[in-house]
Parts: structure tokens; sequence; C-alpha cells
């Protein structure tokens, strides 16, 4: 997170949700934020600032005195909304079966979403996005409602029903939730260590993204690194963090042969005791060298929280009751 003060406030109160007006007066009253001053004496804030007031945002929504919460971390705030989320998802998942209404539930969602990406009413996707989080939970949200509309978004660009700033739109939310998806909760000393990114001149990083999180969810430390990484670095992350897995997400395919030989070359850095999971869209485009290098492919989410688990298992440091089950 960027923590140089860059912002005016025209774009905080876009990009957090919360009225221009409303950040002065929460400034001014609770020092909720404390931007800087440029030169001609206009309020300029950082990524920091953005998230703060987003989450405070949500946290007032949801019945929270700003007077009583201003002053809460970044930390804290997550965990009082995470909490809150907790609370109300074992409330619905008790109500709801994994296998009948939630389901129905994406899939309207689904296509609420959809209609949001084709009138480009980002806000609306949001919203969207938020209150499906909290009625599916994360681990349906993703594989039942997000990964189908990413899908399908990706189809309607291609077909010219969409542009690319459509997919660019959705991906940036997507992005700006992950604060909500991702597992919160502190991690084992003895969890497992894994790099997750894109290969060199793989730009699309979502896959990418929501693996990490899927493997959050299961217990393990994740470091992640973002899109188009050269196999040299991948290998240098590993060695940093002492990893025990990569996983990489390839998302187009490409006419050139730099993937095969960064597959090749990845394998070769980081020996046989790391393993290397590959999974993404256009990883079939790839299948003889996936199969050279010896890499565990992912099929589908439930196929790589098995993977992740058969890994789990081999690393005897790793407390049980520290790997989440889906």
């Amino acid at each position: 997170m960027d923590n140089s003060a860059q912002y005016l406030i025209s774009t905080v109160s876009k990009r957090s949700g919360v009225k221009s007006d409303l950040v002065r007066a929460w400034e001014r009253r609770y020092q909720a934020v404390k931007p800087t001053r440029t030169e001609g004496g206009h309020r300029v804030y950082t990524d920091l600032d953005i998230a703060r007031l987003k989450l405070l945002n949500q946290a007032t929504n949801d019945g929270h005195s700003i007077s009583q919460i201003a002053q809460l971390s970044l930390d804290d705030l997550k965990t009082l909304l995470k909490k809150e989320s907790e609370a109300i998802v074992q409330v619905i998942e008790q109500s709801v079966p994994v296998n009948g209404n939630r389901l129905h539930i994406a899939e309207d969602y689904i296509q609420k979403c959809y209609a949001a990406v084709l009138a480009f009413d980002a806000h609306a996707l949001e919203s969207h996005f938020e209150n499906a989080i909290v009625e599916l939970g994360t681990e349906v949200f993703i594989e039942r409602l997000l990964n189908p509309l990413l899908t399908l978004i990706g189809d309607r660009w291609r077909s010219g029903e969409l542009r690319p700033v459509h997919e660019h739109m959705a991906s940036s939310i997507v992005r700006s939730l992950t604060y909500i998806l991702r597992n919160n909760n502190p991690c084992s000393p003895n969890a497992p260590r894994m790099i997750v990114c894109t290969p060199i001149n793989q730009l699309h990083e979502l896959g990418a993204l929501l693996a990490g999180i899927i493997a959050e969810l299961k217990g393990w430390k994740v470091t992640y690194l973002g899109a188009n990484l050269p196999a040299e670095e991948i290998a240098a992350a590993v060695k940093f963090t002492n990893a025990s897995a990569v996983t990489i997400s390839i998302s187009f395919k490409t006419d050139d042969h730099v993937i095969s030989k960064e597959l090749r070359r990845l394998r070769k850095l980081l020996g046989k005791d790391v393993a290397l999971i590959v999974g993404g869209r256009a990883a079939i485009h790839y299948e003889a060298v996936l199969d050279e290098v010896g890499v565990l492919k992912i099929k589908n989410y439930e196929h790589f929280r098995q993977i992740l688990q058969d890994l789990a298992d081999q690393n005897p440091n790793l407390s049980s009751d520290r790997v989440l089950q889906s």
C-alpha cells in the first residue's frame, strides 16, 4: 500500500464512498484521517487514508458510532468487520445449505453483477459484491459467483459485447475488496509457506489473487507477488520466505515460447523440493510443458484445496487445527 500523499479529496471520496464534506467532518472532529497539504493548501491523502475511510464507512453503515471507532487501527477495523461478517455468515449458513439456496443466490447475483458491469455502474457492482460475500461466505462467493462472472465477462469481451474497460473496472473492484476476502486470522508459526504470482508476460492477476486467498483460508502463509514475474525473481522470493510451494496463474495463451521457457527455468531454479502448482484458464494450452517439468495442475478450486491439504499433510510441523477444512 502506497503511503505517499497523492490523492485529492475528490478522488478519496469516489474511492472510499464517503462524501467529501463527511471526510472533512471526520477529519476535523475525530481525527479519523490526517492528510497533509500541498503548497497551495489542498488536502492530499494516501492509500492508507482511503482504506481507513472505506472501513469506517462500512462500520458506520453497520451501526457503529464514528466517535467510538475513528481511532481504531486499520487491523482493528478489519477485525471488527470480519467478526460481524462471520456472525452473519454463520447464521445464514445454518439456514441456507450450500447445495441449495446459496447456489441459487449466487446465480441471481451473477445476473445482477453482470448487469452492473454492462451498465458500467461501479458503485452497484461493489455493493452487490459486498452483499454477496456476507450472504454466501468467501469460498462460495469466489467459486460460485466471482469465477463464473469473470469467465462471463471475458467471453463477452471477446465477443465484442463488452470493452476492455469493463473488465478493468470489475477487476479493480475485486482488488479493492481483498481486505474482506482475505483470512486475517493469525497464521500458525509452523504454517507452510507459499509464493503466489503470475509468470512473465501474464498481466492478468485475478486468478492468482483468488488462489492466494483460497490458500490462506486453508491455513497457508501466503506471500502474494502480483503479476508479470520472471522465474529468477519468483525463485528469489522462495528463498527469502523459505516457501515450500509456488502457485502461478496463466490466464492468456501467447504465441511466443516465453511461458514454456519460464516454466522450465522456474522448475530448474526451484529444484524438486518445492512444489510448483499451476492453474488458470489458459494453462490447458501448455499441457505438454507442464507435464514435462512436473507440476501440480489445478483442475478446479476443490482440486486446488485438495492439493493444498495433501502438501500440508506432508509437512509434519503444521498443526492440523490450523488447516481450515473446506
